[in-house]
């Protein structure tokens, strides 16, 4: 999957001590991910073992995300309405969680607030041309660390890594990024009854 779920394997995690600099960076970074509102993009996903796929990803904020896998892989996955969901028709299986139990739930949330009494920083990268910032959920470290990158002129998300408390990865670089939306409510929704998502859009 493109996102790990919750594990029962504690994990931990210990929050950064913020230097002015590091306040300075973050608060920037909020301002610009709460100044997104949508786009899209191409994306290439590289799992836990190297395997790669790719496809086309939506994003609106807040709360919705649509992946899209390039054939032949027939899966999808949405965020929305307080949901992150994954069908797999081949194995006839459809996951549902929280959204806010999921890492990247804090990308999506309605205000991006990376430093509260929900989340918290473990880590900032600094390479050239390039940030990577870590975040947990304070309480629910289990759930796993959301490492975002970014490009530094300008600054813009280039994607993300997702690493379970096992230290198993799951990244995500994101490619032809095109601001959008907004996008019709039935691109992030999956019909229960028919056990298909919807293709709108």
């Amino acid at each position: 999957m493109l996102l790990l779920l919750a594990t029962t394997v504690p994990a931990r995690a210990t929050p950064l001590a913020l230097s002015a600099g590091d306040k300075t960076l973050v608060a920037q970074i909020e301002t610009y991910l709460n100044a997104q509102k949508g786009l899209t993009a191409t994306f290439l996903q590289v799992d836990a073992s190297g395997a790669t796929r790719t496809g086309k990803a939506w994003l609106q904020r807040p709360g919705k995300m649509r992946f899209a896998y390039d054939p032949p892989d027939p899966q999808l996955l949405i965020a929305g309405f307080g949901l992150l969901v994954y069908h797999d028709p081949q194995l006839d299986q459809t996951t549902n969680i929280p959204l806010e139990a999921t890492p990247l739930g804090i990308l999506l949330a309605p205000h991006v607030k990376l430093e509260s009494a929900s989340v918290y920083i473990t880590n900032i990268n600094r390479q050239p041309g390039q940030i990577d910032l870590s975040l947990v959920r304070r309480g629910k470290e289990a759930a796993g660390t959301l490492t975002l990158s970014f490009s530094t002129d300008p600054l813009e998300l280039q994607g993300w890594t997702v690493t379970d408390a096992q230290g198993k990865q799951t990244s995500v670089h994101l490619y032809d990024i095109a601001p959008g939306g907004p996008f019709p409510d039935s691109l992030f929704e999956y019909n229960q009854d028919s056990g298909n998502f919807s293709s709108n859009g």
